[in-house]
């Protein structure tokens, strides 16, 4: 574990009526926190349920590139941090206190920024476009998890089939078996499938420690393909 508790200090929340605090998984935030108790921890809510909003502040607040990339790279500090991302704190572990500053190893995926990312595998290999956008994300996936260190996703799974997820599904117990952590920000009743990692609902109520089992995206899905017709009449 490098971090073990995402937190914002009540003194430092300027206005708790403005937004992001209105939304109630960043007001869950405020005070003691959330901890993390696992290498690999799923945000899983609706759209507008704050998952981007945390997973991008934890990018900011690692010193990752908001617009997806490296910890401490060339551009990581260029752009203003957002309202979050100025506040929030990582408890971090001794193997976390050991990763300051340009030492602060790890990388920031977002879905929007994955087509850059093959643009650039493919100068550098002539015969990476020969392949599915799918495989070239977890190729160039791949490559950005040689180190130990926090690696933060926002919704991989866009890119992905149900095959590529459950590859990607091996790359994450990869990293947490290395040491390394990853918070991920997801939509996947696939990837939330994951053996040993935690899973933290974001909605109405906050922030709540669950299990895939008793995800409201796992049940939907199981209900859907059950029974289709339930759900396309209202169509």
């Amino acid at each position: 574990m490098i971090i073990d508790r995402v937190r914002v200090p009540e003194a430092l929340v300027a206005d708790p009526v403005e937004w992001p605090f209105t939304v109630p998984a960043v007001a869950a935030l405020v005070g003691s926190g959330v901890s993390l108790d696992a290498p690999v921890t799923f945000l899983v809510g609706e759209n507008g349920s704050g998952k981007s909003t945390i997973v991008e502040a934890l990018a900011e607040a690692w010193g990752a590139d908001v617009r997806g990339g490296r910890s401490h790279g060339r551009w990581s500090s260029e752009l203003e941090p957002s309202e979050l991302g100025a506040v929030l704190e990582l408890g971090r572990t001794p193997t976390g206190s050991r990763m300051v500053g340009r030492k602060a190893k790890g990388y920031f995926l977002r879905s929007e920024t994955a087509l850059d990312m093959f643009a650039r595998y493919e100068k550098r290999d002539p015969g990476f476009h020969d392949v599915s956008h799918g495989e070239s994300f977890l190729h160039a996936f791949d490559a950005r998890l040689a180190e130990k260190g926090l690696y933060l996703l926002d919704e991989p799974e866009a890119a992905l089939s149900f095959t590529a997820c459950l590859q990607l599904m091996g790359t994450l117990a990869d990293v947490a078996d290395a040491g390394g952590q990853v918070v991920c920000a997801t939509h996947s009743p696939v990837l939330t499938a994951l053996p040993g990692s935690s899973v933290l609902q974001l909605g109405e109520r906050g922030i709540e420690r669950t299990t895939w089992g008793e995800l409201d995206l796992v049940q939907h899905w199981r209900a859907f393909l059950d029974e289709p017709g339930r759900y396309l009449r209202h169509l």
